[in-house]
């Protein structure tokens, strides 16, 4: 098995950027979810419900951040600065301290998106400090944790299982997908459809990170984003064929890809084309 993609997401459910190679820490991919929008008070906005927030543009400079969006100049925010006032925020039931980007961010996102059921929205960035910890029930002795994301650092998918999908879907006279609706980290090629549902652990064959398999992905309505258009693309797709496919036997809804930790490889790089070992 090889990496065949690694995606960054600075921004919770904005665009993606693909990377040819990234570092490694505990929270996930260095600055992934590391900003997230919110509404008036402090609750966290994704794409479930505002779509059209899959158009807006992401890029990382060495010392800033960058939001785009047709129409609109873009948004640039520092990396270095950290004395903005502080907020608490809300990943579903998990309350975390945030740094408040400000009001001219909080005027460019809501010209872009709107009024969120006539809330503002902000621009918010997890406090260095902060921890905010994975579901103790599925930890094997690390204490792991993450930013943003909706419950663990990493999530891993294989080529693989969505060309089984595709087909499914094809079959029922339905365009394939891209990669892209699932919102990976690290996108595995080389290995069996569905493989990576029994796997404990996924290794670099040089030994130089080790990640611990989880828990299994139950998708949302995200996966019926088209992520270029940031328009629902056919309603309840792919979640219906996902649940016919009962890809999880045992568990009940949709399921593709896979949660995991960071067991060792702190600091270290992972790179498209690295071999693997599950």
């Amino acid at each position: 098995m090889r990496i065949s993609g690694i995606h960054l997401y600075p921004v919770k459910s904005l665009k993606g950027i693909a990377l040819e190679r990234a570092v490694l820490g505990e929270r996930g991919i260095a600055h992934d979810r590391n900003w997230m929008v919110v509404d008036e008070v402090g609750r966290f906005v994704t794409q479930r419900q505002i779509p059209a927030m899959a158009r807006i543009a992401v890029h990382l400079e060495n010392d800033r951040l960058l939001l785009e969006h047709p129409g609109v100049a873009p948004l640039s925010i520092e990396l270095a600065c950290s004395d903005q006032p502080t907020l608490t925020v809300y990943v579903w039931e998990d309350a975390c301290r945030a740094l408040d980007e400000g009001t001219e961010a909080s005027r460019w996102l809501t010209s872009v998106l709107g009024d969120w059921k006539g809330s503002g929205l902000r621009l918010v960035r997890f406090a260095p400090d902060e921890r905010r910890a994975v579901e103790p029930f599925y930890q094997q002795g690390e204490c792991a944790h993450t930013a943003f994301a909706d419950g663990y650092p990493f999530l891993i998918a294989s080529q693989a299982s969505l060309t089984a999908l595709n087909q499914v879907l094809q079959g029922k006279g339905l365009a394939p997908l891209p990669m892209n609706r699932f919102r990976p980290n690290i996108v595995v090629e080389g290995a069996a459809p569905f493989a990576e549902d029994g796997w404990r652990e996924l290794v670099s064959f040089e030994g130089s990170y080790r990640f611990g398999i989880r828990k299994p992905c139950q998708r949302c309505k995200i996966t019926t984003v088209d992520q270029s258009s940031g328009s629902i693309a056919t309603p309840g797709e792919p979640l219906k064929t996902l649940i016919e496919m009962q890809t999880q036997p045992f568990r009940p809804g949709a399921y593709f890809g896979q949660n995991a930790t960071l067991l060792e490889g702190r600091d270290q790089f992972i790179a498209v084309g690295d071999s693997l070992v599950g």
